[in-house]
């Protein structure tokens, strides 16, 4: 296989950038021709992390639309990427995680017979509506990947029982690889909300989650205000989603609380320039459950269920649902009990690596490319 044609990396949203932008620098790095793919499905909020990682995606599909609908972005990714694969036809085509950006791509993909990798492999929650739809994408694009880079050792032994056995690598999480890149270009930022952070101890929050839209989140952000109705001396910075029906209750139940500020345009490095002020997050979003435990940040997890049971398993995060009584107990617990908040806040060390995925992905993708099938 010609090692001049390119490797296609794809993404649509902010997550998948973050997460595949340090395996594009890695690849780059070596000389690797890529070929990157966006597709626009969260236009608004990709290109500061592209700026960040200096990186100019080589096809935009734009599909974004206003009130755009999964079917929409599905088809367009399956017919956009399409046209890409069969007029580029690269050695292999990497995807992240489980958006529907990755599952259309992954679908192209195995329409135009371009060997697929798929990075962050194997997380599973065991039920097909939390989160949904990502728990049907990923699934699905673990039947026609041919490489599963697993962030942990668990996730790997979801795929093996799933009867998957070839291609598997354990790799650790490219978040963590992101995270230190983050580090090592910081520049602290004085604004308001950075002098509001540091007014008072603080409490991170995001909400998104289509599960929790139906009132799911009304009831995380009336539990979080009754917090800061016990905990005076604390602030809360709430970061929502574009969707007006994801950030509308949290507009509505906090924006006359002055302890707290509800956000929807950070960007990322300010975000986790946030996160590592907080004494806690409470969030239903699956990178900060990834995020928080890396920086020893305890993370409360508004849902049901969670596809990295990793941190559970170590007590760095704890599930919590959408009940606002039982959000606001534990949010105070560990707030007002120092000895529980620190056991929390040192059992991530570790969980998702040792930011070197990057390098074990490119190792791996390259390493097998070279051999003739």
């Amino acid at each position: 296989m010609s090692a001049s044609r390119p490797i296609g990396v794809l993404f649509g949203t902010r997550p998948e950038a973050i997460k595949l932008a340090p395996v594009i620098a890695e690849l780059r790095a070596r000389g690797v021709p890529t070929d990157v793919i966006f597709t626009g499905q969260h236009r608004d909020i990709v290109g500061p992390v592209l700026e960040l990682f200096e990186i100019a995606p080589d096809h935009d599909l734009a599909l974004m639309r206003e009130h755009q609908t999964l079917d929409h972005v599905l088809s367009s990714v399956i017919s956009g990427v399409g046209g890409i694969l069969a007029a580029s036809r690269p050695r292999a085509l990497v995807v992240q995680g489980d958006t529907t950006s990755t599952l259309g791509g992954s679908l192209a993909a195995f329409h135009h017979r371009v060997p697929l990798a798929h990075v962050e492999a194997g997380l599973r929650s065991g039920s097909m509506d939390l989160p949904f739809p990502e728990e049907m994408n990923r699934r699905a694009t673990s039947e026609v990947a041919r490489w599963h880079f697993a962030p942990t050792d668990g996730a790997a032994e979801n795929l093996r029982r799933e009867g998957i056995s070839a291609g598997i690598e354990v790799t650790g999480n490219t978040v963590v690889d992101a995270l230190r890149h983050i580090a090592s270009r910081a520049r602290e930022r004085a604004n308001e909300l950075s002098a509001f952070a540091d007014a008072g101890p603080l409490i991170v929050a995001t909400a998104h989650r289509r599960e929790s839209w139906d009132g799911g989140i009304e009831r995380i952000a009336l539990a979080l205000r009754e917090v800061l109705a016990q905990l005076t001396d604390h602030r809360l910075i709430f970061a929502t989603h574009p969707n007006p029906l994801a950030n509308g209750p949290v507009h509505a139940a906090l924006d006359d609380e002055p302890r707290a500020r509800v956000v929807t345009a950070l960007d990322y490095p300010e975000f986790i320039g946030l996160l590592t002020r907080a004494r806690l997050a409470v969030t239903d979003s699956g990178g900060v459950q990834e995020e928080g435990p890396t920086l020893g940040v305890p993370v409360l997890v508004t849902r049901e269920v969670t596809e990295r049971p990793e941190g559970v398993e170590a007590g760095a995060v704890a599930l919590v649902g959408t009940d606002s009584e039982r959000i606001r107990n534990l949010t105070v617990e560990l707030l007002t009990r120092p000895e529980r908040h620190d056991v929390m806040a040192r059992a991530g060390s570790g969980i998702y690596g040792d930011g070197d995925a990057s390098r074990r992905i490119v190792d791996r993708l390259l390493a097998d490319l070279s051999e003739p099938r």
